[in-house]
């Protein structure tokens, strides 16, 4: 089988010990993540070989990043190096009533100093099925956006399925770039686009008709998407399907959540699960995209299966700690066929 390949940055992950604050805290947890390379690592565990492309620093920080990904799995070798520094993200786990924090310290990291020319396309995508990238990516830097503008060119050239996450990222998009146009653009390369109301709505005006998400709570419907998918498929000709996850949020440490696919003609949904006493809600769209690759790439003819797959994984997602998603297949399998007992394998 050949490669996915998925490009963004990773970053050096720093959170307080458990629910700490952070002025509570005299210390940090390390792990690395982001939203490519979370996708990447998923692929990884389920038997998908993956290839993730950044640019990294070449310092040990930059190598402790490398190292997490090959000891994930993960295929380095078209990674470009250069720069001073990994971008860091601070994260402050909520609890309850009290929401999650985050605080990016990734200005002049190496990723936000790429520039097109400096990936060799081409080559990488000789041995790839498929293509993903993020919103997150194009809201790095000017240089970001025009390098992955750069790839989703190649890769459309050459055949290759493209995906992307919108992936909207308030704190982001500071340097000065037009979201809407640069976002536009990217995406109208996508045959398969996933996103949530907010991203649709702040990345290309498109609102659901009829409904205030924002207020439905924990009775999100999927049909109130419908309209939302509609829109992104007159706007986006090329996409072959359009998904979203379903976040109902309850508080905190309890989500409800599920997941709708459009293919233009039919609208499938999920089952709704009940995520309670989370661990880690980051990189759960992210666990969400690398199940719904799967799930694509190995039930081809089957958007139901695939979709109940990429829901199951993410859902298991927010019981581990850390940004990546670090379950088996059979796991997953597992969720899909009813036993949530959580019970142990002896």
């Amino acid at each position: 089988m050949k490669k996915v390949i998925t490009f963004g940055e990773i970053m050096l992950r720093l959170a307080p010990p458990g629910f700490l604050r952070f002025s509570q805290t005299t210390s940090f947890d390390v792990i690395y993540g982001g939203g490519e390379s979370n996708v990447a690592v998923s692929l990884a565990n389920y038997g998908i070989p993956v290839e993730f492309v950044t640019r990294l620093p070449k310092n040990d920080i930059g190598d402790c990043a490398l190292m997490e990904m090959r000891k994930r799995g993960v295929g380095t070798q078209h990674i470009a190096y250069g720069g001073d520094r990994l971008g860091i993200y601070f994260l402050e786990t909520g609890a309850v009533s009290r929401g999650s924090k985050v605080v990016y310290d990734r200005a002049h990291s190496a990723m936000s100093e790429i520039e097109a020319g400096m990936i060799d396309w081409e080559t990488i995508f000789k041995e790839a099925s498929w293509f993903h990238w993020t919103g997150i990516t194009p809201a790095i830097s000017q240089g970001a956006a025009d390098a992955c503008l750069e790839a989703v060119k190649v890769a459309s050239a050459m055949g290759i399925p493209i995906s992307t996450d919108l992936n909207y990222r308030a704190k982001l998009w500071n340097y000065g770039g037009d979201r809407e146009a640069i976002m536009t653009e990217l995406t109208a390369y996508c045959d398969i686009i996933l996103g949530n109301e907010e991203d649709a709505e702040k990345h290309f005006g498109i609102h659901p008709e009829g409904l205030d998400v924002h207020k439905a709570g924990e009775e999100v419907k999927a049909e109130a998407f419908l309209s939302v998918c509609k829109q992104m498929m007159q706007k986006f000709p090329k996409a072959k399907k359009v998904i979203t996850t379903l976040r109902g949020s309850i508080s905190a440490s309890h989500n409800t959540w599920a997941g709708v696919l459009y293919d233009g003609k039919k609208m499938y949904d999920t089952r709704q699960y009940q995520i309670t006493d989370i661990v880690d809600r980051v990189g759960g769209g992210d666990s969400f995209m690398g199940g719904l690759i799967y799930g694509l790439l190995t039930y081809p003819e089957d958007d139901q299966n695939a979709l109940d797959f990429a829901v199951a994984a993410s859902c298991l997602k927010h019981t581990i700690k850390g940004d990546a998603n670090l379950v088996t297949v059979a796991e997953v399998e597992k969720l899909m066929s009813g036993d949530a007992s959580g019970r142990v394998a002896r």
